[in-house]
C-alpha cells in the first residue's frame, strides 16, 4: 500500500503561481475581449426582427457567430495554460525526489574519508521525523585519503653539514714556512757555482708536502743531499726534497697534491734542520728553475 504524499504546501504553492500568471495575462485578455469577443456578442444579442432583410445581413451574423466561438476558444485555452493545475503548470513540479547527499544543518564538516549517500524516498518520511539525516547510509570511500605528512618545525631542521673543502691541485712543499736561504744566491762552495733550490727554515721532524699530483722517482740516501725524494710532476718538472729525517713514500708510489713524503731533518751536507727544495726541467744536477716562481705560477702563496 503506497502513502499519499501530503498535498497542502504544493496546492499553496500552485496558488501563489497561478495568482501571479492571472496578473501577468489580465490586461491581454481585457485586450483580446474588447477587439475580438465585443462586436460579435453585440451582434448575437440584437434581436433577431432588428436585422435588415437580405443576405447580406444574414452573412454579417452568421461571420459574427463564427468569431465569438473563436474568440471563446481563445480565452479557454489561455485560461487553460494559466490556470494551476494544467498540464503546463505542474511540468516544473518534482514528483519523486531522487538521491542526495547532504548533512543537517551547521552540522561539523563530515569526515573527508567517507561518503554520505540517500537513496529516493517518498515525501512523508518514515515515523513523521523532521528531517532525513537519520536514514543516511554511510560508506567508506573507495579511496580513503591519506593524512598529509607532517611538517618538522623550523628548529628541528638538521644542520646543514658544511661542503668539504675541494682538493688543493698544487700546494707550498712546507705551507708558511719562512725562506732561510732563497733561490740563486751565489755560493763558491756548490758545484753551480749558486743556490740551485730554496731553503725552509723548518723544526725537524716536520712533514713536507708534495706539490702537485706526480709519481715518486726515487726515496732514499743521495750523498750531500741525505734523505731525498724526488718526483715527476703532471706537467713534466721534478721536485725534490733533501736533508730529510724520514721517508713516507717509496719508488713508484703515486701522491697528491698536499699529501704528506717525508719528515724534515738535517741529514747529508747540512748546517741545522731545514728543508732543501729545487724544481728541475729534467732530473739532472743544475737543470733547476727558481721554485717560488714556479709554485706562484700555479696559484700557490703559502710562503
Amino acid at each position: 500500500m503506497s502513502t499519499v504524499p501530503p498535498v497542502g504546501p504544493a496546492l499553496r504553492r500552485l496558488a501563489v503561481r497561478a495568482t501571479a500568471q492571472a496578473a501577468d495575462w489580465q490586461p491581454r485578455i481585457r485586450h483580446v475581449v474588447r477587439t475580438h469577443a465585443a462586436p460579435p456578442l453585440r451582434a448575437l444579442a440584437t434581436p433577431r426582427h432588428a436585422t435588415l432583410p437580405g443576405s447580406r445581413q444574414r452573412a454579417e451574423r452568421d461571420h459574427a457567430v463564427v468569431s465569438a466561438g473563436a474568440t471563446a476558444v481563445l480565452l479557454a485555452g489561455l485560461l487553460l495554460v494559466a490556470a494551476p493545475g494544467s498540464a503546463s503548470a505542474q511540468t516544473v513540479l518534482p514528483t519523486t525526489p531522487g538521491s542526495s547527499a547532504f548533512t543537517a544543518p551547521q552540522a561539523r564538516v563530515p569526515d573527508p574519508g567517507v561518503v554520505q549517500v540517500a537513496g529516493p524516498s517518498p515525501y512523508k518520511l518514515p515515523d513523521d521525523a523532521a528531517s532525513a539525516q537519520a536514514f543516511v547510509a554511510v560508506a567508506p570511500n573507495l579511496l580513503p585519503l591519506d593524512p598529509p605528512a607532517a611538517q618538522p618545525a623550523p628548529g628541528d631542521q638538521p644542520a646543514q653539514q658544511p661542503a668539504a673543502a675541494p682538493a688543493p691541485d698544487w700546494s707550498a712543499p712546507a705551507p708558511d714556512a719562512p725562506t732561510s736561504n732563497p733561490y740563486g744566491v751565489a755560493n763558491s762552495e756548490y758545484a753551480a757555482g749558486y743556490h740551485t733550490g730554496v731553503d725552509f727554515a723548518v723544526a725537524p721532524g716536520t712533514p713536507v708536502l708534495a706539490v702537485g699530483d706526480a709519481t715518486v722517482v726515487s726515496a732514499g740516501w743521495d750523498g750531500a743531499y741525505g734523505k731525498e725524494v724526488v718526483l715527476r710532476l703532471a706537467d713534466g718538472h721534478f721536485a725534490q726534497y733533501a736533508h730529510l729525517s724520514a721517508l713516507s713514500v717509496s719508488p713508484g708510489a703515486r701522491v697528491s697534491a698536499g699529501q704528506r713524503v717525508g719528515l724534515s731533518g738535517s741529514t747529508g751536507n747540512s748546517t741545522g734542520p731545514h728543508l732543501h727544495f729545487e724544481i728541475r726541467t729534467s732530473n739532472r744536477y743544475g737543470s733547476v728553475v727558481d721554485p717560488i716562481a714556479y709554485l706562484s705560477g700555479h696559484g700557490v702563496t703559502a710562503f
